[in-house]
This record gives structure tokens, sequence and C-alpha cells, in this order.
């Protein structure tokens, strides 16, 4: 019961925060014009609606399947931040599903489900800004989550980052 309570507690928190409060933030900074002024990133309402839809769409899935991967596979959940689990940890690593294109869907889900909203949003202030959350993202899993997985999974993990993006499929680049 602890176990699934940890699980509930976790995608609780993932959901107020990556699904309710980030966009928020987002919607909140377009309609602010902070940093830009009358920002217009395409003049086209239906290509700019569509292409954000589009990016909206492959991030949600990314996030989603990356979820289910871990738990189904994984046994375990995604929310750990600075070495604090709020759900537990996966008991196997997972190198299938979603991961076996990038070592981290949901960071990838997330950065583009937030492009698709400034897209949608057209605004120049907030592609800045998810840019700059993924960048920090990437300083948290350099610094906690792959020091975790290498001490949990070892030989293991090591070799699966070797063979797989950090966050973008297709492109090796960390």
């Amino acid at each position: 019961m602890k176990e699934f309570s940890g699980h509930i507690a976790g995608y609780l928190f993932g959901f107020v925060v990556f699904i309710l409060l980030i966009p928020y933030g987002l919607y909140q900074l377009a309609q602010s014009g902070w940093l830009f002024q009358d920002e217009v990133i395409f003049n086209c309402d239906l290509f700019r609606i569509t292409i954000s839809m589009l990016i909206f769409i492959v991030g949600a899935v990314f996030g989603a399947w990356s979820n289910i991967f871990l738990n189904v596979v994984g046994k375990g959940g995604p929310v750990e931040a600075f070495g604090v689990a709020l759900s537990p940890p996966t008991k196997k690593l997972v190198t299938t599903g979603p991961y076996r294109y990038t070592r981290n869907p949901m960071v990838f889900g997330a950065f583009m489900m937030y492009l698709g909203l400034s897209l949608f949003f057209n605004s120049i202030a907030d592609i800045l800004c998810v840019i700059l959350f993924l960048l920090l993202l990437i300083i948290l899993l350099k610094t906690s989550e792959e020091k975790r997985l290498e001490r949990d999974f070892g030989e293991e993990y090591k070799a699966y980052k070797k063979k797989v993006p950090m966050i973008f499929p297709f492109i090796r680049w960390m």
C-alpha cells in the first residue's frame, strides 16, 4: 500500500507541476508581452496551430508512453529530484519502448509539449523559457539522475548511455 500511495503522490505532484503550473506559466508569460512586445512567430494562424498541435501531440505521446514503460517494465516511478524520491524508484533499467530512442523520453516529451504550447501562444519569450528549462533539466540529469542510474544499474546503464541519445531521438550530442 505504501508503494501505491508513493506512485499516486508522485503522479499527482507531476500532474500539478508539469501539466498545470508550467503550461499556465507559459500562457501567462505569453499574455504579459514581457521581454518582447507584439511577438509574432507565424503570421498564418492555421499553419501555426497545425504545427504546434503536431509538436504537442508528439510530446504527449512520448510523455505518456515513457510513464507506462517505466511502471510496467521498470516497476517504479519517474519522480525523483536531487536524490529525493516521491515515488518508488525503478527496479529494472528500462531500455525498450520510448527508452530505445532517448534516455529521457519524459524530458523530450515535456520539451515538445511546451514548445508546442509556445508556438500555439505565438510567443518568443515562451520559446526562450522552454529552452532555458531544457538546459536546466540537462544539468539536473547530469548531476543527479545519471549518477543514481550508474550507481543502481552499473555497467548495464553505462552501455545503454553509450548507445542511446540523452534527450532528442536520433541526435547524439551528450
